[in-house]
């Protein structure tokens, strides 16, 4: 007989096995435009035993290349939410960058109005407030050329599948779908959130400088904080021991319990 396929974690939005024991929290990890949870693989045991780094998988890409990339928040978001009731049974932390960030709020907006509680902490990295107006043209229904142009400006996509046409094909359709999910996005004011809000952004990013991350305090009544890492708005690969131990300090402050001592420094 052949072994059972283990079953889909989330249905497939979370990548990897659960922890070997019940963790202080779960920390969800979105992706930015055209990223998968492979992105965060390195982040797996680097915060400790106790926190449980949970890789989002979003449709279109890597282990869900066969599925429909969505390009709308709003089904995306309730989709997840869904998706995530299972993990929902110990506390949990949301950590989105760039159109991650994005997600990572309206997520906890919905995970509130569903009952479910808010993340201990919300963290934003390189993305703009949700509230202030889109300065770029949208570009996800633009020439190729003009969408390429922008991926190499920012950065993100490996120079070998830029340079391959071909392979550019293949991931231009999920790229154009995250990109309307962030170009449709329309704020709706709501209460704001109580949970702590952490933001992160590149000192050399001109996507997302710092003047358009401040406004995310006016997003929760808990404590903000805010910091500037070197790098361009991909910092969070370049400057990744840094961020993980802001991530790991915001996390030990706002646990429910103690966390222990492992993952404090980063090599």
């Amino acid at each position: 007989m052949h072994p059972t396929a283990p079953r889909p974690r989330a249905g497939g939005w979370i990548v990897g096995p659960p922890a070997g024991r019940p963790p202080a929290l779960r920390l969800f990890c979105l992706p930015h435009v055209g990223g998968a949870a492979s992105a965060y693989e390195p982040w797996r045991g680097a915060l400790g035993e106790d926190v449980e780094v949970c890789p989002v998988e979003l449709p279109g890409r890597q282990t869900r290349l066969r599925e429909r990339p969505v390009d709308r928040l709003g089904p995306l978001v309730d989709a997840l939410a869904s998706a995530l009731g299972d993990e929902l049974d110990v506390p949990y932390a949301v950590f989105g960058h760039s159109l991650g960030a994005l997600v990572a709020f309206e997520l906890a907006r919905e995970l509130r109005r569903r009952g479910a509680g808010e993340p201990r902490v919300l963290f934003a990295s390189g993305g703009a407030a949700p509230r202030l107006p889109r300065l770029r043209r949208p570009v996800h229904d633009a020439p190729d050329d003009r969408v390429i142009a922008l991926l190499k400006t920012l950065g993100g996509l490996p120079d070998d599948v830029l340079d391959e046409p071909e392979l550019l094909r293949l991931f231009l359709p999920t790229i154009r779908a995250d990109f309307a999910v962030f170009e449709t996005y329309e704020y709706r004011p709501e209460p704001p959130l109580a949970c702590p809000v952490v933001v992160f952004t590149g000192r050399e990013d001109v996507e997302v400088p710092p003047a358009r991350v401040a406004p995310w305090s006016a997003e929760s009544t808990g404590p903000f904080a805010s910091h500037v890492l070197p790098g361009g708005h991909f910092f969070v690969h370049t400057a990744r021991p840094a961020l993980l131990d802001l991530v790991r300090a915001a996390l030990a402050e706002h646990a429910p319990r103690p966390l222990d001592a492992h993952g404090a420094t980063h090599q």
